[in-house]
């Protein structure tokens, strides 16, 4: 049944005959109204039949169904009126969700909903006034914005989940195409499909059946106009009392919302926050004090060293301080610690605020890289369309170094490698593999780490190696998992084929509040032990290894409104190495103390530079001669 359809009654049967059989009078008055109902619903079926017969086989069955609820009404008025109230009640119900629902998880309470919102009541006193045609387009154009609303807000709800922050609707459309990437990797191509097919007949039918409810809404107010708006003008004495003394429901919840309001606005300042922050960065991101030192005062203290930047996905504070995940990674860090000190090894380890969470590594890696907070799509556009001095450029620049990039997670062709800096970059396509995946994670971080040591390290050309290396096997949603296996048994990675097939099913871990802890603890581990003990067995006196996290889990594993702390460590066999940054106030061992200082992500870059280099000099400013 339509959204729009109104019920009717049927006429009062004439009850003015007195009879002294009341059975028999009633007995009449029930024949003469199942008379007069046949009849109608005779001369409805003989409308449509005349129909049919005039204007052929498809009217006459669109005519059929019009008629439909006519009869039915007549034929069931009890059932007629309970389905109309029924239908507009859920109406009303669809539109004050929309109105009310939150952009977070976490405030789907019922205090959310005992609420007064005041836009249903500015807009029933706006469409009362309309006449009857702008009245329906207007009320057509209020439905298909309140879908857009909880289109948005179920946007805000799956970044502020994965991300920890909410969606932006000048930058973020084109992220839907990674989680789309994400869903396949994860549930097959067919799976996939399935839900993306499923996702836009919801979100489809979401618009038209919001459109509906408020024309059937509307419609209400307009035939009832008179208690409509007296109605409407109680609301609004109600809503504004409620405003002026501060009314709360549970929790010091206010009575009185303006939640849409609230939201247009605020969707609308970042809009123009986005736009001015695109302009403002492009200006600083040209603005870089190392650019012009000369190449051989760059990284002095590093000559002949082999370094390693690792990252490791999704390794946050909440690895080493979540009660649930904690123990497993620490007593990890712990053993590969010891081990690391027997060979001769030592680290100092502090704190980074990445300027991504949850997902959107690429965000964290540019920072750290380029020394530009790079927070989102656009600023990563821009910074990787210009020629920004980054870490890995640096070393190319002196021209001391062979640059490698090792980035397993990357399947397509990687035009930002060259703006990095890097003389030669290894993909997913390059590294030889015959393994399975393991969910997003093109190969194990073993074999990552092994086919660098293959294609580059064991080389031992007449430079030494600077390398930037991506660890992806403790990326969500972190199952089935590898397993270590012996250094020569690695192979062409056919070895894993086993492993994979007797691992968990992502669905079942990622749904899971606490299996999807167990195994992100599980993913590190695996993720520290393939590294460090890379190191062990490859590393001599001239490896100098930096690795660290991109950001913090996302909401599940980290906890709603976490930080985005990530750890990092710098491992070197050479004392002066470590000696150089003794001042950063960095915690021994490799794990960051409590004391160990918190930078943003950004600040590594130019502290690294100046720690292994020489510090940029800054012309001073020239000061003018007093006139005379």
């Amino acid at each position: 049944m339509s959204l729009s359809t109104r019920s009717s009654h049927l006429s009062d049967t004439d009850d003015t005959d007195e009879t002294n059989d009341t059975d028999e009078t009633v007995g009449s008055s029930t024949d003469e109204t199942a008379e007069t109902v046949e009849s109608s619903t005779d001369e409805t079926a003989e409308a449509v039949e005349s129909s049919t017969d005039e204007s052929g086989e498809r009217v006459g069955r669109w005519t059929r169904l019009r008629g439909y609820p006519q009869a039915f009404r007549h034929k069931h008025p009890v059932a007629a009126r309970s389905v109309s109230w029924g239908v507009t009640a859920l109406a009303a119900a669809l539109v004050f969700f929309a109105l009310l629902m939150p952009g977070k998880v976490e405030y789907f309470q019922a205090r959310q909903f005992l609420r007064i919102p005041v836009e249903p009541i500015l807009g029933a006193a706006l469409l009362m006034v309309l006449p009857r045609r702008p009245r329906l387009v207007s009320a057509v154009v209020i439905g298909v914005g309140l879908a857009a609303l909880v289109v948005v807000k179920l946007l805000d709800i799956g970044f502020n989940q994965f991300l920890g922050r909410g969606f932006n609707v000048v930058l973020d459309w084109g992220l839907l195409d990674d989680a789309e990437s994400y869903v396949q990797d994860t549930l097959g191509s067919t799976g996939a499909l399935v839900a993306l097919i499923g996702l836009v007949a919801l979100v489809l039918l979401l618009f038209v059946v919001m459109a509906l409810a408020v024309v059937r809404l509307v419609n209400l107010l307009a035939h009832h106009r008179d208690r409509a708006t007296k109605g409407t003008i109680v609301a609004g004495t109600v809503w504004i009392t409620c405003a002026a003394l501060g009314l709360t429901t549970v929790e010091d919840t206010a009575l009185a919302s303006r939640n849409t309001i609230g939201f247009v606005q605020d969707r609308w300042g970042r809009v123009q926050e986005t736009l001015r922050d695109e302009a403002a960065f492009a200006k600083e991101a040209k603005q870089d004090e190392f650019a012009d030192v000369p190449a051989d005062r760059l990284l002095t203290g590093l000559r002949g060293k082999d370094v390693m930047i690792t990252f490791i996905e999704s390794y946050g504070r909440a690895a080493l301080e979540d009660p649930a995940v904690a123990p497993g990674v620490n007593a990890a860090l712990d053993e590969e610690g010891e081990a690391l000190t027997k060979a001769g090894f030592a680290a100092k380890s502090g704190w980074l605020t990445s300027a991504t969470y949850g997902g959107s590594s690429w965000l964290g890696h540019s920072t750290f890289l380029t020394g530009l907070w790079i927070d989102n799509q656009n600023r990563y556009r821009t910074v990787t369309a210009g020629e920004r001095l980054t870490l890995p450029g640096a070393f190319a620049k002196t021209g001391a170094w062979r640059t490698v990039g090792v980035v397993p997670g990357v399947q397509y062709n990687w035009p930002e490698g060259d703006f990095y800096g890097f003389d030669k970059v290894y993909d997913s396509r390059d590294v030889g593999y015959r393994g399975p995946k393991f969910s997003w994670s093109t190969m194990p971080d073993q074999y990552a780490l092994s086919a660098f040591e293959r294609l580059e390290a064991a080389r031992k050309g007449d430079k030494p190696l600077m390398s930037e290396i991506i660890l992806t096997s403790s990326h969500q949603p972190w199952a089935p998992l590898p397993e270590m296996v012996d250094w020569d048994e690695v192979g062409d990675g056919s070895i894993y084929e086993g492993i994979e097939k007797a691992g968990k099913d992502p669905a079942d871990v990622f749904t899971d509040p606490v299996k999807v802890k167990e195994e992100y603890g599980k993913s590190v581990q695996y993720s520290l032990h393939s590294l460090l003990r890379y190191v062990e067995k490859y590393g001599d006196e001239n490896t100098v290894l930096v690795f660290l996290g991109d950001h913090q889990p996302m909401a599940s594993v980290s906890g709603n409104g976490a930080g985005h702390d990530v750890p990092v460590t710098l491992v070197a066999r050479d004392p002066e190495v470590l000696d150089r940054i003794d001042d950063w106030g960095w915690s021994d061992g490799l794990r960051p103390g409590d004391d160990a200082p918190v930078w943003r992500m950004d600040s590594f870059r130019d502290r690294f530079l100046t720690a292994y280099g020489d510090e940029p000099k800054v012309a001073e400013p020239k000061v003018a001669e007093p006139k005379r």
